[in-house]
């Protein structure tokens, strides 16, 4: 099912859509999920470690990934802690966890192929809103808002006048993204990719280059003399020191073993005991690590 739009159109709405796609159609970057051959599955795996993760981080484990399971019951049939094992240091392992559930979801109830229905991708587990839309839009063609980061600033400033769109997603901005969805179905999933590409490339969070945009004669931002962000203070991620980054370390000592780990191995790779074991405890109650008997663990088995 595709999106239908009861909003009305800004004025100036198609005169965003030719520039954009035409530019898009000229500069966008050969990824491996944008050709032909990836199939939905490949959209769905790079939608999944896409998420707050660079391009350039995802298309080494994205090829090994396809590589080793080239469809969804190939990594429904192999244990979850694989799936964490081949993320790597992508970050956010739970999204393994997650892909892996879909990928579940999908064999049982879809016979291995990924749906193209909306609502059947809203309901896999581990697919949000946003994700579902991708998948329908790249993989199927379809016409919905597709809404990442990327999207959003690129449509706070061309059309809102402001620099930054809000913390989360708002309901205006939802409005607004179908409110600016070209009407056929080609053309919307076309500019649901473009306008992306535009933020990723062009129209960055910083040091952003109008010079190369092909809508900047038409920005609101910019013919407003690109006012400052009035919003609350843009915080950005610390890693060092975080308990994201004791988790990471023994994520790692555990894809690593080939055999169950002692807790000695464990608490060797940080010094602060306290902060270890909060993050060790973290990681069992969200599923990625498995605790045996006799006080060793290893990556999820079932």
């Amino acid at each position: 099912m595709t999106e239908t739009t009861t909003d009305p159109a800004p004025a100036d709405a198609t005169a965003l859509h030719a520039p954009v796609i035409a530019w898009f159609d000229e500069h966008a970057r050969d990824l491996p999920w944008r050709r032909p051959e990836a199939g939905a599955w490949g959209v769905m795996v790079s939608e999944f470690m896409l998420q707050q993760t660079p391009v350039n981080r995802v298309l080494p484990v994205y090829e090994q990934w396809l590589a080793r399971w080239p469809r969804p019951a190939d990594l429904a049939a192999d244990a979850p802690g694989e799936a964490v094992r081949a993320w790597g240091r992508l970050g956010y392992p739970r999204r393994a966890l997650r892909l892996h559930g879909a990928a579940q979801a999908i064999t049982d109830r879809h016979g291995g192929d990924v749906p193209s229905d909306h609502a059947q991708l809203l309901a896999l587990p581990g697919i949000g809103e946003y994700t579902a839309a991708a998948v329908a839009s790249f993989a199927y063609g379809q016409r919905h808002a597709v809404l990442d980061t990327n999207v959003r600033r690129v449509f706070a400033r061309a059309a809102s006048g402001i620099q930054y769109p809000p913390t989360a997603t708002t309901a205006a901005e939802r409005k607004l993204a179908r409110a600016l969805l070209p009407d056929d179905e080609e053309t919307a999933a076309r500019w649901a990719a473009a306008s992306m590409e535009l933020g990723a490339l062009v129209c960055t969070a910083k040091n952003e280059d109008c010079a190369r945009c092909p809508i900047a004669t038409r920005c609101a931002w910019r013919l407003a003399g690109k006012p400052a962000h009035q919003g609350p203070a843009r915080r950005t991620q610390t890693y060092a020191g975080t308990d994201r980054q004791v988790r990471g370390r023994l994520l790692a000592v555990l894809r690593e073993a080939v055999v169950p780990v002692p807790q000695s191995a464990l608490d060797a790779v940080w010094h602060e005991p306290v902060q270890r074991a909060r993050a060790l405890d973290g990681l069992v109650a969200d599923g990625l690590v498995e605790p045996l008997e006799n006080g060793v663990y290893r990556l999820p088995q079932n």
